[in-house]
């Protein structure tokens, strides 16, 4: 009976070790990554660094800096990374930041261009992100003049904020976190990296930055190193590191 025991001990082992390998395959070409630690699940505070993989080894790059998350802390989204419930899930509007590994999407802006090699999208007065659970569109930035004033009706998002938001500036300059890219219902939407509107105001579940941050990271990002954005909690992050191929955190970052 104990060898049976031992037996199905080492099976799951192994079984969980080979699906954290196969898992991280999901990045294995990304060879730039964005990676924001927090302290705990709860915190709306973190610190994020980025770092450049050449032969095979991760390299940090640039200084690290602080950034602020959702007002309640972060979650676990649903991103490359297999879904996980060893801590709090993201659902729409519980004002956390997703937690995991993500895609990076497109830029985007107020100005008619940006300094990125990264998709760029010079937003107009009728785009808006639809934060609407259930609609065709949701978790989509579209244009109301191309989709339609009814696709948008309900959401919260005009990502022309300086124009709809009293002439707000938190996403003259930011970049699309690819969380939750199926549309799963009320699985959270409309998470972005994008200017912060002071070093101590927290957000809806976005990442949130210096502008000059945010120039650093678009001037760097290059869609040809399959950028990828990593949150996690640095307790999470340590237990992972190794099975998901992360850059291991100096002891300052800890």
């Amino acid at each position: 009976m104990r060898n049976v025991v031992l037996l199905t001990f080492a099976l799951a082992f192994v079984g969980n070790a080979l699906a954290a390998s196969n898992e991280s395959t999901a990045w294995s070409d990304a060879r730039q990554m964005v990676v924001v630690t927090t302290p705990s699940w709860n915190v709306n505070h973190g610190i994020l660094r980025t770092y450049a993989r050449t032969a095979g080894a991760w390299k940090e790059i640039g200084t690290a800096a602080p950034v602020t998350l959702g007002k309640a802390g972060a979650a676990w989204g649903l991103g490359l990374n297999a879904p996980r419930h060893d801590g709090p899930v993201k659902r729409e509007g519980d004002l956390r930041s997703p937690a995991g590994v993500f895609d990076i999407g497109e830029a985007f802006g107020y100005a008619a261009n940006a300094d990125t090699a990264m998709p760029y999208r010079a937003l107009s007065a009728t785009d808006y992100c639809v934060d609407v659970s259930g609609s065709p569109q949701y978790n989509r930035i579209v244009d109301a003049k191309v989709v339609g004033e009814k696709a948008v009706e309900g959401s919260t998002e005009p990502m022309r904020r300086d124009i709809h938001v009293h002439g707000d500036q938190r996403y003259a300059q930011g970049f699309v976190i690819e969380h939750n890219p199926q549309q799963r219902a009320q699985g959270g939407s409309c998470i972005f990296a994008h200017l912060w509107k002071s070093p101590v105001d927290a957000t809806t579940g976005c990442t949130a930055m210096d502008p000059s941050l945010m120039h650093r990271l678009l001037a760097w990002l290059r869609p040809d190193d399959h950028p990828v954005f990593v949150l996690l909690p640095t307790p999470a992050y340590e237990k992972l590191q190794a099975d998901w191929r992360l850059p291991a955190l100096g002891d300052a970052a800890r």
